[in-house]
């Protein structure tokens, strides 16, 4: 029989040390998308399943945990990401004409981990922002993921940029049924030759050397030029491939140290994203910091398609690559019925002041909460000195 305190595969616990340390990652972190004019929305955990899997493709249908609600008898889910809820309320309650900018930071479920050492309950941080097409939202989305990146000290950073139009241009006319066209989509980001070898055949030459190409096509951002050349010339793959150097060109001058890549066979997500994308590195990171880009379909289930582009991460990883802050220093006050005492207590919490109380019976405890100071009464009048410090170097609270 397993122990009751035992939790499931990929679940854990966060420890005091470790939620100081994401919580306040979190707030600098919300902290920066406000400078942005983000604002704040808080999604509910638990929503209808239709509603939460808009747009967005088998792969989070099969990671999001799924029950039967009690009160109306309809299939609910526990949301595995929440840039769909961000589209509902973007399209339903807030409603508004122009550009609206979301941000949030809350858990999501996933039933089965993304990796061997991922957690199943990622703290997501994302961005969103509603109701502009153009390349601007697409490049403030990825100046945010960068700069949070870099407030939580992450950086060196890379930037490996693609676009899912370069194969919706490369197959245009091809009749593709979902099911091939996804395997195609796989084949190409997984680098499988093989596989293409195999698709390819039926696809006709140009098509086929088309994606072939696209297998080499990955580097830094002179792949662009390559790909113009490699190839066929049409409207869609040209657009794509000229939005691609118009962002790399406005991140480089806006961020000279980031290295920039181009990874032209990278199709992850290729049934949810729109346009171009991104995926952020840090040097300490086996995988990528942040993902994001335009997914314009997003909002198409709610009545309301706007233009949509965003990105999200998991905070806790990140917490594991940002340096912690040390603890705030505490004072230690002991506990008793005085009233000089209390009122110096709680006078010192109005100042901001970290004060642990010693409650009856229990031994001094200082390196729990870092406590460097204690409550003393000298004179008659409660004072703060520091800990073993002689009555003289004490102060008044």
């Amino acid at each position: 029989m397993l122990s009751a305190w035992l939790l499931p595969e990929h679940i854990a616990d966060v420890l005091p040390a470790q939620a100081r340390h994401i919580e306040a990652l979190r707030r600098r972190l919300l902290d920066c998308a406000r400078g942005y004019g983000f604002e704040l929305v808080m999604p509910p955990l638990l929503e209808h399943l239709d509603s939460l899997l808009s747009g967005s493709g088998r792969d989070l249908d099969l990671r999001t945990f799924k029950l039967v609600d009690q009160l109306s008898g309809r299939t609910l889910g526990l949301r595995a990401d929440t840039t769909p809820q961000a589209a509902r309320i973007d399209a339903h309650l807030l409603n508004r004409e122009g550009v609206t900018r979301l941000c949030y930071c809350g858990p999501v479920l996933h039933t089965r981990p993304a990796g061997v050492a991922a957690s199943r309950e990622p703290l997501q941080f994302g961005a969103e922002i509603f109701g502009h097409a153009g390349l601007e939202a697409d490049l403030e989305a990825a100046e945010l993921a960068l700069d949070v990146l870099v407030e939580a000290g992450a950086a060196p950073l890379v930037i490996d940029l693609a676009d899912a139009r370069v194969l919706r241009g490369v197959l245009a006319g091809v009749p593709l049924d979902g099911e091939r066209l996804q395997a195609l989509a796989d084949a190409l980001a997984e680098k499988d030759e093989p596989a293409i070898d195999a698709m390819a055949g039926a696809l006709g030459a140009e098509t086929g050397a088309a994606l072939h190409a696209l297998l080499r096509l990955y580097g830094g951002v002179e792949v662009l030029e390559r790909a113009r050349r490699a190839l066929p010339q049409r409207a869609l793959v040209r657009r794509a491939l000229d939005e691609l150097e118009w962002l790399a060109r406005h991140l480089q001058a806006a961020y000279p140290q980031l290295h920039i890549g181009i990874d032209l066979s990278d199709m992850g997500g290729y049934a949810y994203y729109s346009g171009a994308r991104f995926a952020v590195y840090a040097a300490r990171a086996y995988e990528a910091l942040a993902r994001g880009g335009r997914y314009d379909e997003v909002g198409a289930v709610f009545g309301r398609n706007r233009p949509a582009v965003g990105f999200s991460l998991d905070l806790k990883v990140l917490a594991e690559l940002a340096a912690a802050a040390p603890a705030p220093a505490a004072i230690r006050a002991p506990w008793g019925e005085n009233a000089e005492l209390r009122l110096a207590v709680r006078r010192l919490r109005a100042a901001g002041e970290t004060v642990v109380s010693v409650l009856p019976g229990d031994a001094p405890e200082a390196a729990a909460h870092a406590c460097d100071r204690e409550l003393v009464q000298v004179g008659g009048r409660w004072l703060v000195r520091a800990l073993d410090a002689a009555p003289a170097a004490a102060h008044e609270s």
